[in-house]
């Protein structure tokens, strides 16, 4: 490959990390929508989905699911604390452990977001097979990224 032939790969129609940044942004859009009804930001809602799965868990269970460090995390659940939806409690085996809990409110909000899901798929005129297909690619391309660093 010639000089002028690398030079094409720096046009922004080709970088595969603008579309995915792009596509982010559409898709944060979409959830401050479908999600602001329930009165929760999207990473909240992340926050939310993991503990739906499984109560209780550390702070640091939680940072490596979403992928998050303690220093982003932490602000994010002490906003979450003071909304009611979760509480924080040092571990009675290790103090130095956070664990997480839900509220009653943020029980109850799972049975509202129940819907989000379809509506999120709706909007990306996309049918589950395709986006479980993006997934599992999205999956692929951030664990290669992350082995190789």
């Amino acid at each position: 490959m010639d000089t002028s032939d690398k030079t094409q790969w720096l046009n922004l129609d080709k970088q595969v990390c603008f579309a995915l940044y792009s596509a982010s942004l559409a898709m944060n859009k979409l959830y401050r929508k479908v999600l602001k009804p329930l009165g929760l930001t999207y990473s909240q809602y992340l926050v939310l989905l993991t503990l739906w799965q499984q109560d209780g868990l550390s702070v640091s269970s939680i940072g490596e699911q979403l992928f998050l460090d303690s220093a982003t995390l932490t602000p994010l659940l002490k906003r979450m604390e003071s909304a009611e939806l979760v509480i924080r409690q040092r571990s009675e085996q290790d103090e130095r452990h956070v664990i997480i809990y839900l509220t009653d409110k943020a029980k109850s909000l799972r049975a509202q977001a129940v819907h989000i899901p379809e509506q999120v798929m709706c909007s990306t005129a996309c049918d589950a097979d395709a986006l479980l297909e993006m997934k599992a690619n999205l999956e692929m391309l951030r664990n290669n990224i992350l082995d190789r660093l």
